[in-house]
């Protein structure tokens, strides 16, 4: 993988780079590739294109680009890649909540849906300790569906900075989600962008802003993980924003 980015690039340009494929689906792309050349190697020719273009979009479905973390205290950074499609005041799910986790008052919940052609890695959106990872089982609803957040299986992440802020958010299985991983666990030290997830084959990351930050991004927006501005400390007053 290709070495960290410079903080301050002013004055220098950036080039495209072919991003690599993350670690956990390197074991698919060779098995599909496996499976292309036995077709290929037996004259079952019928079979040997969509088993490449399966190779190829496993390949493309587990890419992982380098991430341009922007800097700043009060920033919190979109934890996953997809659609801004709800943005609502709730008060957080009960396995954040219990034994000293988010206050138990209403925050803003943004919802991100990833597509099956989305980045499916997830990044922290502070710098802080996790302190606590809890998975729950659950249904397969849509993901983009208004109840899935209390409906279907789910993992929720607790980080907290130094400063005693934390930030709780929700990577929820969906219709074709059958996989949701962890690459953190409580105590953990993660930085704001780092990688700390994946689901596997599209789905929806919930993330709670603390009480009285506004969401900095309006529904229909895309959203990039690690770098997406999804909140910033102290600001109240929500984005808006138009279709165009």
């Amino acid at each position: 993988m290709a070495g960290p980015l410079p903080h301050d690039a002013q004055g220098k340009s950036a080039k495209w780079r072919l991003p690599g494929i993350h670690a956990d689906g390197r074991k698919f792309v060779v098995i599909a590739a496996v499976l292309a050349f036995l077709a290929w190697l037996f004259g079952l020719q019928g079979l040997v294109w969509p088993l490449l273009g399966l190779t190829l979009w496993i390949a493309l479905f587990f890419r992982d680009p380098v991430r341009v973390v922007p800097i700043g205290d009060a920033f919190i950074v979109a934890p996953a890649d997809g659609l801004v499609t709800l943005i609502q005041d709730v008060r957080p799910p009960r396995e954040l909540v219990e034994n000293n986790g988010l206050d138990d008052v209403v925050q803003t919940r943004v919802s991100i849906f990833m597509s099956i052609f989305d980045i499916h890695i997830q990044r922290a959106p502070i710098t802080g300790t996790v302190r606590r990872v809890v998975y729950v089982s659950g249904s397969f609803l849509s993901a983009d569906a208004q109840n899935a957040s209390e409906e279907n299986e789910r993992q929720h992440f607790l980080i907290e900075r130094s400063d005693g802020v934390r930030v709780g958010f929700t990577q929820v299985a969906g219709l074709v989600a059958r996989r949701i991983l962890a690459f953190t666990k409580a105590g953990d030290m993660v930085a704001a962008g780092q990688r700390i997830g994946l689901i596997r084959f599209g789905s929806r990351v919930d993330i709670y802003l603390p009480q009285g930050v506004a969401a900095r991004v309006v529904i229909g927006q895309r959203a990039v993980a690690g770098e997406t501005i999804i909140g910033i400390l102290g600001e109240v007053a929500p984005a808006r924003g138009i279709a165009q």
